[in-house]
């Protein structure tokens, strides 16, 4: 329904078209002459509907985040989204600076976008079964739990015949992480790869990666320790191996994993095998002094480390022990297995018999070294307990 003001604009035109003077049409409506002329040239500028009052708000607002921001960052949120890489405001920022968006806006301002845009929204994690108790391992504060990972085999860009591999590290606690480039998975490389990023991030109270058989040694042995383990327990360390086939219980550090193919691997040039470490070091420090963690209220690794106020212990040497690294005789070192309906726990590929109470549960198995035995643990309840003679 057409109001008041609107017919009294219409009203007033049609009064003038008919050829009546301004004055005396604004003295009968009750408005001011500078009222009908605005009318006038609405008018004559053709708009269908003149008569109707147009919103009053700037054609500009300086203070507004430019529409082609807005859509670059959505598209740049999307594609990582897809990629199943981190998708958040600082990682859609790195994204912008490796691309040379300019002008850069803030990490604030993307999240505002996306905020605006609808798109906060989370991907959810694995299910797990409600009642299955899994042991996981406290990592309260830093040097508790480190989680350590192979990515590759990668290429140097532009020289496929240079391969390497990526051993990623993370302190669970504080998010710092210690990436090392290696050549070859071998023993005595991946030992060296180990202490290079103990040497930075400090030696853990528990090492915990796969079932990767570069990190135990031999399934024709499984009982021999190999030289990681033996590195291990030398150094105080308790290594543990998560259950096979299930990646995501190393979750911290497959998801920095993402990370690192997509801020370093996929946006940097690499050039040589020396330029390699040089960039990975440089993405460590970037990520080390940058990336801010939820779970520390927003602080950097290294603030949420210098937050704690605790003295990490760092390797005696810059230089490795050499291999072959002797058995060690004392320490522990545990496994995580799902026990399945045989009722069967495996080791490297030994088997062993277990209780039936243990069936459809996660348990840990620790071998004591200096006392030659395996102790099966159930919700930290010891309810088993075997000869393990180390070879």
């Amino acid at each position: 329904m057409q109001d008041r003001t609107e017919r009294d604009r219409q009203q007033a035109i049609e009064r003038y078209l008919r050829g009546e003077k301004p004055s005396s049409i604004c003295a009968s409506l009750g408005y001011s002459r500078m009222w009908f002329y605005k009318w006038l040239r609405r008018y004559k500028s053709g708009t269908q509907h003149w008569f109707k009052e147009r919103s009053r708000r700037p054609a500009e607002n300086p203070n507004c985040t430019q529409q082609e921001i807005v859509k670059i960052v959505t598209f740049v949120r999307q594609s990582l989204y897809n990629a199943d890489l981190f998708h958040g405001p600082q990682a859609i920022l790195w994204e912008l600076e490796d691309q040379g968006v300019k002008p850069l806006p803030s990490e604030r301002t993307i999240a505002r976008i996306l905020a605006r845009e609808g798109l906060t929204h989370r991907r959810t994690g694995r299910y797990e079964p409600k009642g299955t108790k899994y042991p996981q391992w406290s990592a309260q504060s830093p040097g508790d739990v480190h989680q350590s990972d192979y990515v590759g085999p990668c290429y140097i860009r532009g020289q496929k015949a240079v391969r390497f591999y990526g051993l990623n590290s993370i302190d669970v606690a504080t998010g710092r992480c210690a990436t090392e480039p290696v050549l070859a998975k071998g023993g005595d490389r991946t030992v060296k790869a180990f202490w290079a990023s103990w040497l930075r991030l400090g030696i853990p109270r528990i090492q915990q990666f796969d079932n990767e058989l570069v990190f135990f040694g031999s399934r024709r042995f499984p009982r021999g320790m190999g030289q990681l383990i033996r590195l291990c327990l030398w150094q105080g360390v308790e290594p543990c191996f998560i259950p096979m086939r299930e990646p995501w219980r190393n979750a911290v550090v497959e998801q920095f994993n993402h990370h690192w193919l997509q801020g370093m691997l996929r946006k940097q040039e690499i050039l040589s095998a020396a330029d390699l470490r040089s960039k990975m070091l440089a993405f460590e420090q970037r990520h080390n002094s940058r990336y801010r963690y939820s779970k520390l209220k927003g602080k950097t690794p290294l603030q949420g480390l210098a937050a704690c106020r605790k003295q990490l212990i760092f390797p005696s040497s810059e230089q490795p022990p050499r291999c072959p690294i002797p058995k060690p005789e004392t320490g522990r070192y545990h496994f995580i297995r799902f026990i399945r309906s045989d009722a069967r726990l495996d080791l490297f590929g030994e088997t062993f018999h277990v209780p039936s109470e243990t069936v459809y549960e996660y348990v840990r198995a620790t071998v004591d070294v200096a006392n030659q035995k395996l102790t099966l643990f159930l919700d930290n309840t010891a309810i088993d307990e075997k000869q393990y003679f180390l070879r």
